[in-house]
């Protein structure tokens, strides 16, 4: 498929996309990053070329997907520690060739069964948000270990100790520091020096690590061996979960500090009660394919399906640039009103699903779009129960804050099984905890609930209660045709996952970018809010006039997401694409390269 040549060359420059072969094996030091390759026998495509040789490894002796993708999950909570780790969680979707089935784990992390929804409240008022990220009181029970031994169990071929070998070997021998990693380290520098564990690890010598420095964790490579032995109950009830609860509700922070780091309140029941659910995804069609996603306690399947619907009501391969870009912002800010209002965890509260998915509801919707006149945020909910009315109903649900970070990969083997995977420890950095002697840090996850109703008289489906999940905006996807993969996208980024897959998704299927084109393409993030975010390349389209004409209104900011994929050609070759400069650049790579 072919851009078209309206919309290409403008996206293409702004984006500073130079596309590039398979790199040649890397000799000493850390393997190249390349942003795009193509070939045979099974692909993998992350942030870290560490993490994604991590997983071509395991799929090069003989390995399937989701062997390859917790190994590149390992790996990742190695060389990007403060986007993901076993102290986090995340959520997993994954096609089965065999079978044709499409099936997803949540494994996000959970408030203790002590938590309710005066959880961040302190004399009757919230706490600021600072204060509750870097607290033990932000740190919710971890999926990402059930989370791998379950799709291990359930997919996989190989056990979780030969899965985490060469994540154990990059923690015992060290990663290269780069420029990313020295940044966000200096982004934290100055909570991280008020935990000694954090300090010592992150900060040697008490100093920012050095761009080309090497950066070991033998306390992790110590603690995967254990779980490689031991499964992971020696972390959901034995010695690592033991000291995951000492520290959370102990928090070890330096005294001369002054840091007030809250106690948590997950304890030994809380760990040991933990699972990563099985559950259905959710599914829309669009244009033809069939598109899967997470469905809640994530909020990522149900929008990005949303604004789907909404935008199979316009043919956006016809449309010119601007009212393709117009038609993709209206169609996030009516999703998000309703994701707002209606999303959270499922066990708590009644969650909409299959209403909001359905072509009833994506009708009403799209009638708010006005090809001449952008919409005004905060807009109100649809009643995905009643739908018809081209209308919201009620006050408006503004949205919570949700971090930037997270990080997101990508897998398909030679079979054709396809993973798609993120995972996250919520902040960059997390909560800024580690813990002692075991080189990983605690998420601050429970930071995404609302701390307070967001909008006063609205029914919030995201308070804090017990043993509840908090929302989520992460979206996994896996899209067929005919049954068959066609192609997976994910991203971190808070809030703007969602936007940022929709993006690509709608770049790829409907304006003929190719994946690699669609992943590079300048980005923008409405979220019914009255500003839109927008990246300097997206601000330097020609179309940004005319979409301010009609009424957007754009904030810049420096980066939104950090997407992966893969697809599969019609002659069996995979290509495996990831950022040509976000975060630094991703890594894609393939079994067996060809041109």
């Amino acid at each position: 498929m072919r851009a078209p040549a309206r919309l290409l060359p403008s996206l293409l420059l702004a984006a500073g996309l130079v596309c590039t072969g398979t790199a040649p094996a890397h000799a000493g030091g850390p393997p190249p990053k390349t942003p795009e390759a193509v070939g045979y026998g099974g692909a993998v495509a992350s942030v870290d070329a560490d993490a994604t040789a991590a997983g071509l490894e395991v799929l090069r002796r003989g390995g399937n997907a989701v062997d390859a993708a917790v190994a590149t999950a390992a790996a990742l909570g190695v060389t990007e520690p403060y986007s993901a780790g076993i102290g986090g969680g995340g959520y997993f979707v994954h096609y089965d060739a065999r079978t044709g089935q499409v099936s997803t784990l949540d494994g996000r992390e959970i408030a203790s069964r002590h938590s309710d929804e005066s959880l961040f409240l302190e004399n009757g008022a919230p706490l600021p948000f600072a204060d509750a990220v870097t607290s033990g009181l932000s740190v919710g029970v971890p999926g990402t270990p059930a989370t791998w031994e379950k799709a291990l169990e359930l997919w996989g071929s190989r056990s979780l100790g030969e899965v985490l070998r060469p994540a154990e070997r990059i923690a015992d021998r060290g990663f290269t520091v780069d420029q990313t990693f020295r940044d966000q380290t200096a982004a934290n520098q100055q909570r991280f020096q008020d935990f000694p564990a954090t300090r010592a690890l992150f900060l040697p010598g008490g100093q920012l690590p050095t761009v080309g420095s090497t950066l070991r964790n033998p306390d992790l490579a110590d603690t995967y061996r254990e779980l490689g032995r031991k499964g992971t109950d020696a972390f959901y009830r034995g010695p690592i979960g033991a000291d995951v609860v000492r520290t959370l509700q102990q928090p070890p922070v330096d005294p001369a500090s002054g840091r007030n780091a809250r106690p948590g309140r997950v304890d030994s029941r809380d760990l040991a009660g933990y699972r990563a659910l099985v559950q259905r995804p959710t599914r829309v069609d669009y244009r033809g394919y069939e598109v899967y996603s997470i469905a809640p306690s994530s909020s990522g399947g149900t929008t990005v399906g949303e604004a789907l619907g909404i935008l199979s009501h316009s043919d956006l391969a016809a449309l010119s640039p601007e009212q393709y870009l117009h038609r993709f912002l209206e169609s996030g800010r009516i999703a998000f009103a309703d994701r707002n209002r209606w999303v959270g965890d499922p066990r708590f509260s009644e969650v909409p699903t299959r209403q909001l998915l359905s072509p009833g509801f994506a009708a009403a919707r799209a009638c708010l779009i006005d090809p001449d006149h952008a919409l005004t945020s905060p807009l109100a909910p649809g009643d995905p129960y009643h739908p018809g009315a081209c209308a919201g109903t009620g006050p408006a649900a503004t949205e919570a804050y949700e971090g930037p970070s997270t990080t997101h990969l990508t897998v398909a083997d030679r079979w054709g099984d396809v993973v798609s995977y993120t995972l996250t420890i919520e902040q960059t950095g997390g909560s800024g905890i580690t813990v002692p002697g075991r080189g990983f840090l605690l998420n601050n996850e429970l930071t995404d609930f609302s701390f307070t109703p967001v909008t006063p008289g609205v029914p919030d489906p995201n308070l804090p209660g017990p043993g509840k999940r908090p929302r989520s905006s992460i979206s996994p996807t896996v899209v067929l045709k005919d049954g068959r993969p066609f192609l997976a996208v994910g991203s971190p980024g808070g809030a703007t996952i969602i936007t940022t897959v929709l993006q690509v998704l709608t770049g790829r299927i409907d304006r003929g970018l190719g994946l690699e084109q669609a992943i590079a393409a300048p980005r923008a993030s409405q979220r019914n809010t009255a500003t839109t975010a927008a990246e300097p390349g997206f601000l330097a389209l020609p179309e940004r006039t005319r979409l301010e004409a009609l009424g957007h209104v754009f904030a810049a900011t420096p980066e939104i997401g950090a997407a992966t994929g893969v697809e599969r050609l019609p002659d069996g070759r995979w290509i495996a694409a990831a950022e040509p400069t976000r975060r630094g650049g991703g890594s894609a790579a393939v079994v067996h390269p060809s041109r």
